[in-house]
């Protein structure tokens, strides 16, 4: 009888132990130091928001350099459009400005007309002319500003005289006998004059269309 008693109680002890030991590991689950599972979530819930926090900052930042990278590019873009806008105008103004000099320095009238093919276009004086211009190193298209010259001083006449000046000759020479440089015959042959007419307009003008042109201006050359 002692033996079952004593069984019994071992038994009973044993099984109070048991629950003990499952109360005391739940307790232990429990406890604030045992409880990882509410912890680690914490932790993770804070790191997701540390996450979302730089990743937000990262993407405010990259937007925000873009912009400025945008302005930044605008800008030097609008100086560059504007430099070239304000070279064209200074190029334009300066082009309207040489137009407009070459129209205020254009005599009315003064047109030399069409350019000879070749001396043979002229006779008399004004053939002796085209050809002595071509020896003195003028082009064909000085002849028409030449031809006109010299039939406004003289109509090409060798013995043409001005009483009122004292002006001879196919190119007017004043006075006359200057034309003796490039001949003893100025007074009468037409190729002494022309000869000389062509050195004094080279000269002084440059070329017959230069001589013309002082003509149209000033009644003289």
């Amino acid at each position: 009888m002692l033996r079952t008693l004593t069984r019994i109680g071992c038994r009973t002890f044993a099984v109070l132990l048991l629950f003990a030991g499952v109360a005391a590991g739940i307790q232990l689950g429990l406890a604030p130091g045992g409880g990882h599972d509410d912890r680690d979530t914490r932790e993770t819930a804070a790191d997701s928001a540390r996450a979302e926090d730089q990743e937000r900052t990262t993407r405010d930042w990259w937007r925000e350099y873009a912009e400025s990278a945008a302005d930044s590019d605008a800008e030097d873009k609008a100086e560059e459009l504007t430099k070239i806008v304000g070279e064209q105008a200074t190029t334009a103004d300066e082009e309207y400005e040489r137009r407009k000099e070459e129209k205020e320095n254009e005599i009315p009238g003064v047109d030399p007309g069409e350019i000879p093919d070749d001396c043979d276009e002229y006779s008399g004086n004004r053939a002796v002319g085209c050809t002595l211009l071509l020896k003195e190193g003028f082009g064909l298209d000085q002849m028409p500003c030449l031809d006109k010259l010299w039939d406004k001083e003289s109509g090409w006449n060798e013995k043409a005289y001005n009483s009122g000046s004292g002006a001879y000759g196919i190119p007017q020479a004043l006075p006359g006998d200057k034309m003796a440089s490039s001949g003893s015959d100025w007074e009468s042959n037409a190729a002494t004059q022309i000869d000389w007419g062509l050195g004094y307009i080279k000269g002084r003008y440059g070329d017959p269309c230069g001589a013309w042109t002082h003509s149209v201006n000033n009644g003289w050359y």
